[in-house]
């Protein structure tokens, strides 16, 4: 009995004792957990770290193949085969080398550059190389080869990269290859013909040039009349003219016709065939910069234009080659003084005319202020045929001239509509431009400019009438617009009056009166368009103004400075 009671008891305990238990129990299972728990992020962590590892042991090991392979040498593809091979030039060397499946072998063009491997097949490609000779070609074969001249103008057969398919190529363009493959990769641009030529039609009208009526009539008698009648011109066997001469004083309109020439050619064509895409172009020649310090540079570039004027009359439209300041080029042969560079110059220039025959469409325009000094071999008949001199502008054309450039859409004043116009803009500005040539053109005391001495002693007055240019009249119209636009801004007076342009005839003479040249008086008069008995002495009649810039104010008798002009 007592031991079943101490079993009791011993039951009793344990169980009081069983929840302290439990709670033991659990406070280790959520540790165990804890620990399991840890346990297996830090089993991510190491497996993370192994990844990583082994990562990094794969960017070593093809670092360590990239260091350790051999060399990748370039090759130039020189043709694709049939059977799927490639010829290619590398290391000074032509071979035939297969080509990686995975590279699409009709991708490849010739001139190319490839990777290659160590047993020479093609692996990778690249682009064309950049670099190489220039040369200039000088013949283009029927099988697309090109005979080119290099160093010493040594002559060489070069074929055509791939990346010149449809590239069109001509005698005298600048190419660029690879002497040790014999390809030519690109077309160079001619910087020192493309700078001096103009293939453009200037957008100058007839309308534009006033006061030279009977000139643009016979320019167009002579320019366009040919091309655009030309079944009239062959039914009475009359060939066109070969070129023309405009010359006279400076900036009287000489370049502005020229430049017209073309633009009205080309509507002239237009309107005949019906096509309203068809033009014309204009070659502008700056003459003075065709001269170089290299012999036989100059006489190659004329060649060259004569050439591209070849090119674009062989299109079927008229090509105008134009030639500024022609006196500066093709001086009489034997008048220079330090050179003797016309000699073979005026020659070159000669023969192109010559062979002009051949070339349709092509006509040759030339301006001077100095067509005395031109080479009369030029001036001939049958080389620039027609000679048009173009006068410096009488009050007749002066008006016509200040019509184009004082205009009834520029802002007039108030009092010259009302007063000058009686209400109309356009009779306002009619009165105006009258009266500036009028005061352009008085022969009083207040004009004169020059007193002249020929060589058999007479002596003429000259004023500033005598050197009128449309060059003059359009500075003035510009002098008189800087003037009303500065009124403007001072007293908020808005217009151009009638002072304004007697102001700027004023300022525009004052302006020349230390022009002339008296070096050389002839040569001066020669250029500014005086012809005759030969000039030996030149002063100017220089005015004293007063303040006010009267005109009327004294006067005084002074001997210009030379070397001004010339």
């Amino acid at each position: 009995m007592e031991t079943l009671e101490e079993e009791l008891s011993a039951l009793r305990r344990r169980l009081q004792d069983a929840p302290r238990r439990v709670r033991v129990l659990e406070e280790r299972l959520l540790e165990s957990k804890d620990r399991l728990a840890q346990a297996a992020s830090q089993n991510q962590k190491l497996s993370a770290a192994i990844e990583e590892t082994r990562e990094q042991l794969a960017l070593l090991r093809d670092e360590v193949e990239k260091l350790t392979a051999p060399p990748n040498p370039f090759g130039t593809v020189l043709q694709i085969n049939e059977d799927g091979t490639a010829d290619v030039f590398t290391g000074g060397r032509k071979m035939r080398v297969n080509v990686e499946p995975t590279i699409e072998i009709k991708e490849l063009e010739r001139g190319q550059e490839v990777y290659l491997n160590e047993a020479f097949t093609v692996v990778g490609t690249r682009h064309f190389d950049s670099g190489g000779e220039v040369v200039t070609v000088k013949e283009v074969m029927s099988d697309g080869r090109l005979i080119i001249l290099g160093r010493a103008d040594e002559e060489r057969v070069v074929e055509q990269a791939g990346v010149l398919d449809g590239v069109f190529l001509r005698v005298g363009d600048h190419i660029r290859i690879d002497p040790k493959t014999g390809l030519a990769f690109e077309k160079l641009v001619r910087p020192e013909v493309e700078e001096l030529v103009l293939e453009e039609v200037p957008d100058i009208t007839y309308h534009q040039i006033g006061g030279l009526g009977g000139q643009i009539e016979a320019i167009q008698d002579a320019v366009e009349l040919p091309y655009v009648h030309k079944d009239r011109f062959d039914e009475y066997f009359l060939a066109a003219p070969k070129g023309v001469l405009l010359y006279g004083p400076p900036g009287c309109g000489k370049t502005l016709i020229a430049k017209a020439v073309a633009n009205s050619l080309a509507q002239a064509v237009a309107a005949k065939t019906g096509d309203e895409d068809i033009r014309s172009y204009f070659l502008n020649i700056k003459g003075p910069e065709l001269l170089n310090k290299y012999v036989g540079e100059t006489e190659r570039q004329i060649r060259l234009i004569f050439q591209r004027a070849k090119e674009k009359s062989d299109e079927g439209v008229p090509v105008i080659v134009f030639f500024d300041e022609m006196d500066s080029l093709f001086r009489i042969r034997g008048s220079g003084v330090s050179s003797d560079v016309e000699s073979t110059i005026v020659p070159q220039l000669l023969a192109e005319l010559d062979g002009v025959e051949t070339l349709k469409n092509v006509i040759i325009i030339g301006a001077s202020n100095r067509e005395d000094l031109i080479d009369p071999a030029i001036l001939r008949p049958g080389r620039l045929d027609v000679k048009i001199k173009i006068e410096r502008p009488g009050p007749e054309q002066a008006g016509a001239i200040f019509s184009r450039y004082l205009t009834a859409d520029l802002p007039i004043h108030a009092d010259e509509v009302s007063e000058a116009g009686g209400g109309d803009v356009h009779k306002a500005v009619q009165v105006m431009a009258e009266r500036a040539v009028e005061e352009m053109y008085r022969t009083d005391e207040a004009n004169e400019f020059l007193e002249i001495t020929y060589q058999n002693g007479d002596k003429e007055i000259m004023y500033f009438k005598d050197f009128a240019s449309g060059a003059m009249i359009e500075n003035i119209v510009r002098r008189a617009k800087k003037e009303a636009i500065k009124r403007l801004i001072s007293t908020g007076e808005k217009g151009i009056r009638s002072e304004d342009l007697w102001a700027a005839v004023h300022q525009e003479y004052k302006e020349h009166e230390d022009l002339p040249n008296t070096t050389n008086p002839d040569d001066w008069a020669k250029i500014s368009g005086k012809k005759g008995e030969r000039i030996v002495f030149v002063r100017t009649l220089v005015r004293d103004q007063d303040e006010d810039d009267d005109p009327t104010g004294g006067r005084s008798i002074a001997q210009v400075q030379t070397g001004q002009y010339l």
